[in-house]
């Protein structure tokens, strides 16, 4: 009997370490920032791909919205849409860079706030066809909720940083009132409403951070940005793929689709090599630890990654063009590719490359880049010609980097 009381002890013991994350791992202790070989978790890819469900949804409708020719009825949207989304993500990167404990609870929420994203994903549409923010509304709200619910967690295990936790706990609860009071106001008043909340959204990290600072790893930061950027390139190309394809399928403008085709993908190419022209992490490990600086670099990944994702809606609208699946104007439908190209082309300079600008000149190709990119809007073959514009450049930094690494090996 002792032997069998003994077995089943250990078993209990071992149930209650599940649940709760073992006893070493229970509490939510500030991780090291200078901790060694810190690398997304498989917790963490399963966010983002989960995730990239609702960009798909943002870019889809967008097309659609364009394509029934509601331009600026769909810009609206999709810019708020992908708030959301880019919001609840980059807040949940950097809560886990700070506390990941990894144990069942931590987990648990991290499903939640995935659950929260696939809710928002479902109301999507609804948002786009009209002022329907029902749906859409409350996925936010159960993502953010379950942040804050993280946050009086760490607030428990981390008496030192207690204030800043405290008070970012406080800050999206308050704001998720606001958002779900936001439901109940008339129609006139819900574009200035969000206004304010999408404001307070974004105050509540710096005032927050202004009673004390949260640890973060540079590298794991930087890799979670640089993963989000392949996804939602990655959508680019799938949203664009499948407008192509349908295409083909229907014998459809296929030498116009060819050039569509071929300047997707040299867009797609080019904003990768351009973004990963250097490392972020050496920014965010020197000059970018200034809260100002980072504050903006984070934030201003925003235009990244939105204008990454219009990229391909887009590619989407002018293969419906020139297959005449859609009776789009040849200005709006090279509009929609070429706007976001320049976005995405002068935030990524502003952000990633002319911090490590030795000379004013060597930004110069990226301002001369982005105005070609823009008259690209008149030309018969627009994504094409953007397409070429975008690989020229990458072209020009790669020679400029290796100049600038003999220079230095030279010193």
């Amino acid at each position: 009997m002792d032997g069998h009381e003994e077995t089943a002890d250990v078993a209990v013991d071992g149930a209650m370490a599940f649940l709760n994350g073992g006893a070493a791992r229970r509490a939510m202790r500030a991780r090291d920032p200078g901790e060694k070989h810190r690398a997304a978790t498989s917790l963490e890819l399963l966010f983002d791909l989960c995730f990239v469900v609702a960009v798909g949804q943002a870019s889809l409708s967008l097309r659609e919205t364009v394509t029934a020719g509601h331009y600026t009825a769909g810009v609206v949207p999709f810019a708020i849409v992908f708030f959301s989304v880019w919001w609840a993500w980059m807040n949940f990167t950097w809560f886990a860079s700070a506390y990941d404990p990894d144990d069942t609870p931590y987990r648990l929420a991290v499903f939640v706030q995935i659950t929260g994203s696939l809710i928002l994903a479902a109301g999507v549409r609804r948002a786009f066809d009209g002022t329907d923010l029902t749906v859409i509304t409350w996925g936010y709200v159960v993502m953010r909720t379950a942040l804050a619910g993280l946050w009086l967690r760490a607030a428990r295990a981390d008496p030192e940083r207690r204030r800043t936790t405290l008070r970012f706990a406080l800050g999206v609860v308050a704001c998720q009132i606001g958002w779900v009071a936001l439901l109940f106001l008339p129609g006139g008043m819900r574009l200035p409403g969000i206004a304010v909340l999408v404001v307070a959204e974004i105050a509540v990290p710096v005032w927050a951070q202004s009673a004390g600072m949260t640890p973060w790893h540079p590298r794991h930061i930087a890799e979670r940005y640089e993963l989000f950027t392949l996804i939602v390139l990655g959508e680019s190309v799938a949203s664009a793929t499948g407008a192509v394809r349908t295409a083909f399928d229907e014998h459809r403008g296929t030498g116009q689709l060819a050039a569509v085709a071929a300047g997707g993908l040299l867009m797609v190419f080019a904003m990768w090599w351009l973004y990963f022209a250097r490392p972020a992490h050496t920014l965010l490990a020197t000059t970018h630890r200034a809260a100002g600086r980072r504050f903006l670099w984070a934030y201003g990944h925003y235009l990244i990654f939105a204008s990454a994702a219009a990229v391909g809606a887009g590619l989407a609208v002018n293969a419906d063009r020139v297959s005449h699946r859609a009776e789009v104007p040849a200005v709006a439908a090279g509009t929609l590719v070429a706007v976001p190209a320049a976005v995405f082309l002068v935030t990524v300079w502003a952000l990633h490359l002319r911090p490590h600008h030795r000379r004013p000149a060597e930004s110069a190709p990226f301002l001369l880049a982005a105005a070609l990119v823009l008259l690209t809007v008149f030309s018969p073959a627009p994504a094409l010609a953007t397409g070429a514009v975008l690989a020229a450049l990458a072209v020009i930094v790669t020679v400029q980097g290796g100049r600038a690494g003999a220079d230095a090996g030279a010193d």
